[in-house]
């Protein structure tokens, strides 16, 4: 049997890293994309030359996006899981005074780019009539924070796209659902200063962030056949914050 093949957006740093790497070392082909090459995916090129595939396409490009589905089904001949993990967070700003094309770039980054990622990739897993998509949100898209508004609205906008999506795709055997995290060390929450990290963990019921292998690790248990019957779930992963 041939070895499965994953599609992970961001692919290069952060969660899609820790992704990458565990798929490959679990004996999967990963096709994965960022706008700028990294030494870790310069690493799994060299060390996994058949299994791995990498390109610079970025998140406002719906046309390269689509190439790449293209190009990695070419390059592995099939597509059974999409990871949408790549997402575009600016500094917080209120949203009387965020500009216009802020808010565009925001809704195409976070929320049309992966509908477009989505809807190539799940064409050819309908071929197959086999697949997996995992959307990762955002505990923004659950409970309201001050100053990031917009990208809020885009990850709860994925959230519903995933739940639409699984009763549609449902019948071709492709499951669908959202991992939500929690506050986790990564380039997005680099700039939370320690007086607002103190205060997050306070909030936690479990007392701290979450390390960036649980967060992997609830991907990798969705995407496991010990949830084959799970589809159309927002599966929140933060600690208990917003319980």
């Amino acid at each position: 049997m041939n070895a499965p093949v994953a599609v992970i957006s961001g692919g290069s740093r952060g969660l899609g890293m820790v992704l990458v790497e565990r798929l490959l070392d679990q004996g999967w082909q990963v096709a994965t994309f960022s706008r700028n090459a990294s030494e870790f995916t310069e690493a799994m090129a060299e060390k996994h030359p058949e299994d791995f595939h990498w390109a610079s396409v970025d998140l406002a490009d719906t046309a390269g996006l689509r190439a790449f589905a293209t190009a990695a089904r070419r390059r592995f001949g099939r597509i059974d899981l999409l990871v949408n993990n790549a997402g575009v967070l600016t500094d917080q700003e209120l949203f009387l005074t965020v500009p216009g094309r802020r808010i565009e770039d925001l809704i195409a980054q976070n929320l049309i780019a992966p509908i477009t990622l989505t809807q190539a990739c799940a064409k050819v897993m309908s071929a197959q009539r086999s697949g997996q998509i995992v959307n990762i949100s955002s505990i923004n898209a659950v409970r309201g924070f001050r100053g990031v508004a917009v990208y809020a609205a885009a990850k709860a906008g994925l959230d519903g796209f995933s739940r639409s999506l699984a009763r549609e795709l449902g019948p071709l055997n492709i499951r669908v659902n959202s991992v939500v995290p929690g506050f986790f060390d990564s380039g997005m929450t680099a700039a939370v200063t320690a007086e607002n990290r103190e205060r997050i963990q306070k909030r936690t019921p479990l007392g701290r962030l979450a390390d960036i292998e649980e967060i992997a690790n609830s991907v990798l248990f969705v995407i496991s056949p010990s949830a084959s019957f799970i589809t159309g779930q927002t599966i929140i992963v933060d600690g208990g914050i917003t319980c």
